[in-house]
C-alpha cells in the first residue's frame, strides 16, 4: 500500500498500532496507537500515543508480543473517544507505516465500528509502506523492523518488547535511512565541540581560509541527475535529493 500519485507531503506522520489479536475481520481490536511527526524530514515532537481499552479479551501470543493486558487497559479510553482526535492529527498527512495493511485495515475497521459512513484512512491522508519499498530495495532479504535497524545499524536495543509510539520512533530512523540519510546536517563554526576522547576540538575560521571554488561541468551535472533519477525510482519516489531537485529546477 503507498501513494501512486507520488505527491510531495512536507508533514510525514510514522504510525504503528497495537492490537489484541493479528485478524481485524475475527473481530480484534487496537489497543495502542503511537504516532511522531515528521516536517520536511525533521522531528518535531508533536506526538500522539494512546492507550485503548478494547472491550474484549487480549489474545495471549498478543500479549507476549506487546505486554499490554485487560487489566492495565480496564481504565483507559475506548476508540470511540478518541477517534476525532486521531482523525484531526493524522489528516493531510502522509502516513508511514511498516506492514500499512495490517494497521490501517485495524484503522478503517475501528472506524466503521464508530460510523460506516466516516471516511477510509486513504481518504484523509496519504499511506506509504516501507514494507513493500524495503522489499524492492532488498529482494530475497529479511525486510522486518529488526532487521532493517542491523541493516542501516540503528541501535533498537531498548526495544525488549514491541510498542507502538517506541516502534513509530525507531520506524521514524529507518524511514530516514531508506530515503536519504540522516535528516538534517548541523555545522557550527562558531562553537568548538568536544570528541569522544573528551578532547576539545578548536572550531576552524573559515573566513581565513582562502579556498578554491571547483564547478561541476555540464556533464558531471547531467550524470549527478541521471543518477538521482535512478535512486529515486528505487526507492519510489522518497528520495528527498531527487525532490529538491525537481524543486530547484522547477524555481529557475
Amino acid at each position: 500500500m503507498s501513494n501512486e500519485n507520488k505527491q510531495e507531503y512536507d508533514r510525514q506522520i510514522v504510525l504503528d498500532t497495537e492490537t489484541t489479536g493479528l485478524e481485524h475481520r475475527q473481530g480484534h481490536r487496537i489497543i495502542e496507537i503511537g504516532c511522531v511527526e515528521l516536517i520536511n524530514r525533521k522531528l518535531t515532537g508533536n506526538n500522539f500515543h494512546q492507550y485503548i481499552n478494547p472491550d474484549r479479551e487480549i489474545d495471549q501470543g498478543a500479549i507476549e508480543v506487546h505486554g499490554i493486558t485487560n487489566e492495565f487497559l480496564a481504565d483507559k479510553p475506548h476508540f470511540n473517544d478518541i477517534w476525532e482526535s486521531m482523525v484531526s492529527y493524522l489528516s493531510g498527512a502522509e502516513l508511514i507505516i511498516h506492514n500499512a495493511a495490517f494497521d490501517v485495515g485495524f484503522l478503517n475497521a475501528e472506524l466503521e465500528k464508530v460510523d460506516p459512513g466516516l471516511p477510509k484512512i486513504a481518504q484523509i491522508c496519504g499511506v506509504h509502506d516501507t514494507l513493500l519499498q524495503a522489499r524492492k530495495m532488498f529482494p530475497g532479504q529479511r525486510n522486518d523492523l529488526d532487521s532493517l535497524c542491523r541493516r542501516y545499524e540503528i541501535n533498537n536495543s531498548h526495544r525488549e518488547l514491541h510498542g507502538a509510539l517506541l516502534d513509530a520512533e525507531i520506524l521514524a530512523d529507518v524511514y530516514l535511512a531508506m530515503t536519504g540519510g540522516q535528516a538534517s546536517l548541523s555545522l557550527d563554526a562558531a562553537a568548538s565541540t568536544n570528541t569522544s576522547t573528551g578532547a576539545v576540538r578548536q572550531a576552524i575560521d573559515f573566513a581565513s581560509l582562502s579556498l578554491p571554488l571547483a564547478k561541476a561541468s555540464n556533464e558531471e551535472l547531467e550524470n549527478h541527475v541521471e543518477w538521482l533519477e535512478r535512486l529515486n525510482e528505487k526507492v519510489e519516489g522518497q528520495c528527498v535529493w531527487a525532490r529538491l531537485n525537481e524543486k530547484k529546477q522547477r524555481e529557475q
